[in-house]
């Protein structure tokens, strides 16, 4: 089972920038295809990007052309580079990775965005 472990979330301004990066550990990194997800208060979890094992990406309607997902498989990590944000991004961010039945969920990171 693969261990995640998220960074790069705070207070951003909107319209700011901020890159997340989820380190995985414990398993074979290149092998998992790697998401990211968020909460923000009072909501569900809602699918914000994912990237295939072999780099194929695809996101939310909400962060189409204003996030990008990438992975450094020799780095064992997972990046979500935010621009353009909007105080609507606020949220617990979190990292998933997934294999076959196998699946892990990081902890999370916060995102503020202020208006």
């Amino acid at each position: 089972q693969v261990q995640l472990v998220e960074s790069g979330g705070g207070l951003v301004q909107a319209g700011g920038s901020l890159r997340l990066s989820c380190a995985a550990s414990g398993s074979i990194f290149s092998d998992y295809k790697m998401a990211w997800h968020r909460q923000a208060p009072g909501k569900q979890r809602e699918f914000v990007a994912f990237i295939t094992s072999g780099g194929s990406t695809n996101y939310a309607d909400s962060v189409k052309g204003r996030f990008t997902i990438s992975r450094d498989n020799a780095k064992n990590t997972v990046y979500l580079q935010m621009n353009s944000l909007k105080p609507e991004d606020s949220a617990v961010y979190y990292c998933y990775a997934e294999k076959y039945s196998l699946s892990s969920w990081g902890r999370g990171t916060l995102v503020t965005v202020s208006s």
